[in-house]
């Protein structure tokens, strides 16, 4: 099965691509991802363009993408998460490929801005928690190491708003390109996914 999650910032694409990816048995191809683990020639690239404050050009986006979808893991299908993002990328995509299921991940506006705002990170170890859904043991201290968590500029409500409506604005043609099934987000991870793989099953 050649599948594709869709939906806003905070709807957990991520996260349902990786079972959706260990129940089917399929990888999971995060955009993202292949962007942030390239190296060589290839890193530098990127780092012309994400260093200038441009966005990676289509065109070569879609060459990366073609090769991973090359590869032998995908024979049997794939999970694709952040790709396309807007109707060109669509028709960009189908050119090198033809996509079975298309899912939508629906939350509202004001579900993603909570779990998005909630999302705080230790300034000496990284480590990631969430004050919706992960909450430390203690507020503002990591769990880990005890250092201090802080919270991203782009995650601030200003910033996820303006993310939203860009979504709204250019990814949301994508849905109906494909024809994506809607699922509600709003629940718990399980029953998320449930209602995932009854869609699939159908």
């Amino acid at each position: 099965m050649k599948l594709l999650l869709i939906g806003p910032q905070g709807c957990g694409k991520g996260t349902q691509a990786k079972l959706l990816s260990e129940k089917l048995g399929i990888p999971h191809i995060s955009t993202g991802d292949l962007l942030r683990n390239a190296t060589g020639n290839l890193r530098r690239d990127i780092d012309s363009y994400i260093v200038a404050g441009n966005l990676y050009p289509d065109e070569k986006m879609l060459g990366l993408l073609r090769r991973r979808l090359d590869e032998p893991d995908c024979r049997k299908g794939y999970i694709l998460d952040g790709f396309p993002r807007n109707l060109k990328q669509a028709e960009m995509l189908d050119r090198i490929t033809k996509v079975d299921k298309a899912v939508e991940i629906h939350i509202s506006d004001d579900e993603a801005v909570r779990r998005l705002s909630g999302r705080v990170a230790c300034v000496d170890c990284k480590t990631g928690f969430n004050y919706a859904t992960m909450p430390p043991k203690t507020y503002g201290v990591c769990d880990a190491c005890g250092g201090k968590l802080v919270q991203r500029e782009d995650d601030k409500e200003d910033a996820i708003r303006k993310r939203l409506e860009i979504y709204h604005r250019d990814t949301e043609p994508v849905l109906r390109h494909y024809n994506a099934t809607r699922v509600d987000g709003s629940g718990s991870v399980e029953v998320v996914n449930k209602e995932i793989m009854q869609n699939l099953n159908k």
